[in-house]
Order: C-alpha cells, then sequence, then structure tokens
C-alpha cells in the first residue's frame, strides 16, 4: 500500500479547491436569475415580482410563482383572462410527456370570475385540488365533465392534479379587482 504524504501547501489547495465548489451547491440560491424564457414578453400585465402575493398588475413582467410552475412544460406565462365572467381551463392537454396539463396552465382573471375546468377525457384519470385547501374536485376521465369555482377575493391560487403533480400538472389563477 503507497502511503501519500499530503504537504501544507497541498492541504491548502484540496480545501480551497472544494470550498469553491460547494459554494455554488450551498448558498441561499440568490434571486435564482430570469428563469430563461419561459416567460411572454412581459406583456401580460403582471406584477413581475417572484412573490406570490396575488397583489396582480401594474408592472411588467412574468411572475414566477416561486419556482410552482417550474416543471410543468406547458406554463408559457400568465395568460390575462380579466374582464371575462366565466373562463374555462382544459383538463388532460398535451403538456409533461403526455397528456397531463392543465391548458393554459395560468390564468389572469377579475374578482368574481367563474373558472370552469373541463375534462378532454385524455391523459387517465384528473382532478383540480387548490393547494390551500379551498377547492377540489372528484377525479375522473369522462369527456366533457367539468368542474368550476368562482374566485372572489384577490389572490394567487396554485392547483393540481393529485395522480400527475409530481409530474408537473399544476396550474395557477391569479386574481385581480
Amino acid at each position: 500500500m503507497t502511503r501519500t504524504h499530503l504537504t501544507r501547501r497541498g492541504f491548502v489547495g484540496v480545501v480551497t479547491a472544494a470550498g469553491v465548489g460547494l459554494a455554488g451547491c450551498s448558498g441561499s440560491g440568490g434571486s435564482g436569475g430570469s428563469g430563461g424564457s419561459d416567460g411572454d414578453s412581459g406583456s401580460n400585465g403582471g406584477s413581475g415580482s417572484d412573490g406570490d402575493s396575488g397583489s396582480g398588475g401594474g408592472g411588467g413582467g412574468t411572475p414566477s410563482f416561486d419556482g410552482y410552475l417550474s416543471e410543468t412544460s406547458n406554463y408559457d406565462g400568465v395568460v390575462d383572462r380579466t374582464g371575462q365572467s366565466e373562463v374555462t381551463v382544459d383538463v388532460g392537454v398535451e403538456a409533461n410527456g403526455a397528456y397531463y396539463g392543465y391548458g393554459p396552465a395560468a390564468i389572469r382573471v377579475s374578482t368574481g370570475t367563474t373558472v370552469v375546468w373541463e375534462w378532454t377525457g385524455r391523459g387517465s384519470l384528473h382532478n383540480v385540488v387548490a393547494e390551500d385547501g379551498s377547492f377540489e374536485s372528484e377525479q375522473t376521465q369522462e369527456e366533457g365533465f367539468t368542474f368550476s369555482q368562482t374566485f372572489e377575493e384577490a389572490g394567487t391560487v396554485k392547483y393540481y392534479c393529485t395522480p400527475h403533480e409530481t409530474l408537473g400538472m399544476k396550474g395557477v389563477v391569479v386574481v385581480e379587482e
């Protein structure tokens, strides 16, 4: 067996290299950057922040919802549906490698708007569950099945499909006054 003798200079070099290598992995992450080009040029009136305060429009940029939709392949910014009394979101659209998506993945609506989720019949059983527990549909794969929720208060509501949440089947409703 060979015994390796480590000099003081060698030890300092190894420790320094290890420290530099870990520095990029162990920090709080800072702002996390812009997240690439998963937005839509900021023309949707979003708040421009990374938070999910739900305060809504006023500025440019696309909110990231603290990364909630980062693994949702069909998320391409928030679709503005403000001013409409009823908005439809398709359940079981092509996303995340199969029919595991909501279409659109993120919408902006006015207070008092009713969002109707309508099943496409594709992708097996789906449901719609609010992350905060405020609503939950039954699980079904029946084409044309609908579930609706009226949003009376401003805020941001994150939701998911129980069977496919880990595959990225998530959505967001931003409610503005």
